[in-house]
């Protein structure tokens, strides 16, 4: 079970709950694993700690799959508390002030925490190295794997325009 109940961190000495998670994580195909520290702050919890593992990606030039080692701080207030009513008029959020809203709920879902920074900490164009050849899909002749999607644009005419 990757939920912790908030009730568990505020038993704790110093209302500090040390948690490992080392779980196969489906949406990534590897396995995670996570030091984190949980924190009871009064109305807030604050989590902290890193994560890593070896994702397995696919190279935006190339479309050839390769190895991707994560690793990655977690830094995370969550706040027992809806924040709607003291907060309700509009403001600009600064650095360190993003926090998520559990609206009284008991527990505190780890797995989704993970997910999400794994998310967040992919890089937006996955690329499998430096010396990447983008041509290689098309003119590699011992490559043979077809991506059936990009069959409608072989029939594609154009017309210019003069």
């Amino acid at each position: 079970m990757n939920k912790i109940l908030i009730e568990d961190i505020e038993k704790e000495p110093n209302k500090i709950l040390f948690y490992e998670f080392n779980e196969y994580m489906e949406e990534f195909g590897a396995n995670i694993c996570a030091d984190l520290e949980l924190k009871s702050l009064g109305q807030f919890i604050e989590i902290t700690g890193t994560a890593q593992g070896k994702l397995k990606l696919t190279c935006d030039r190339c479309l050839h799959e390769f190895d991707y080692d994560l690793d990655i701080d977690i830094e995370e207030t969550y706040a027992k508390q809806s924040l709607q009513d003291e907060y309700s008029s509009e403001f600009e959020l600064q650095r360190g002030q993003f926090i998520t809203d559990l609206n009284g709920e008991k527990e505190i879902d780890i797995y989704d925490l993970l997910y999400q920074s794994v998310i967040l900490a992919l890089p937006n164009k996955k690329v499998c190295g430096i010396n990447c050849n983008e041509d290689m899909f098309v003119s590699d002749e011992n490559y043979h794997e077809h991506d059936s999607r990009m069959d409608i644009f072989k029939n594609i005419k154009i017309e210019k325009e003069n």
